[in-house]
């Protein structure tokens, strides 16, 4: 058994699908969640990118209605490393982190056009994959 992390925040670009050797499709998305706080007098905004993926017949549906700037509700697996933390990798020498999750169930909470949630906007910055 697996504990089921729930994330709420909005979503960096369109959906990308791709199907394994064995054809089940996985499609791929990438959601923000902001924090904002005062420190100093000061605000503070941090944003984690956190990567999703979906599979079989939720893929099929993510793929087709996942847009970037939607709001979502992303219920799933947390996936780490051996020893639970977010996974590395390296870009030019760097090393980097990354959250991913599998998608169990996602809910969509805007749509695109009127979207109005100023705490979480991944339209400021890109995701850093």
């Amino acid at each position: 058994m697996y504990e089921l992390y729930t994330i709420v925040g909005r979503v960096g670009r369109d959906a990308e699908s791709r199907f394994t050797p064995a054809g089940q499709q996985v499609t791929s998305f990438s959601v923000a969640v902001s924090e904002e706080y005062t420190k100093d007098g000061q605000k503070i905004k941090k944003t984690k990118w956190i990567r999703v993926s979906s599979w079989g017949k939720s893929a099929e549906i993510h793929n087709q209605y996942v847009k970037k700037g939607m709001l979502v509700l992303v219920a799933g697996k947390l996936n780490g490393d051996d020893q639970g933390n977010p996974r590395t990798y390296e870009v030019n020498g760097t090393t980097k982190a990354s959250f991913e999750m599998t998608a169990q169930n996602v809910q969509f909470l805007s749509r695109v056009e009127g979207s109005t949630n100023e705490s979480v906007s991944p339209q400021d910055e890109d995701p850093p994959f």
